[in-house]
């Protein structure tokens, strides 16, 4: 485990992080995509925006290559593994930054610096 950023990283920090990965869930991009824009004033929470970011960008081009695939059949399950893999990457963001740890998802396409 690494704690060496926990002091660091205010409670505000934290919890704007873990709002922000649970939102993810159900909202998509717009949260990661809001606090890389406005929090550029906060290391930690631009660095966690970014990640999420691009995880939702990662799940939306999944999902909308699912959607192509429906037409072979096979498609409907692909954006069912990609729901529940974002359910999953996302707790495990939220459970990850409500420690003050970063998150990095494993499969990500790092589009965003």
């Amino acid at each position: 485990m690494n704690n060496e950023t926990s002091p660091v990283v205010s409670q505000e920090s934290k919890n704007l992080a873990v709002l922000m990965w649970i939102g993810t869930i159900i909202l998509s991009f717009i949260p990661g995509l809001v606090f890389y824009l406005i929090k550029k004033d906060d290391a930690y929470l631009l660095d966690q925006g970014t990640e999420a970011l691009n995880w939702s960008i990662t799940a939306l081009i999944g999902c909308f290559a699912g959607v192509i695939l429906t037409f072979v059949g096979i498609g409907i399950l692909i954006n069912l593994a990609i729901l529940l893999v974002n359910l999953v990457f996302c707790v495990m963001g939220a459970i990850a930054v409500s420690k003050g740890e970063s998150y990095r998802v494993p499969f990500a396409l790092r589009l965003i610096k």
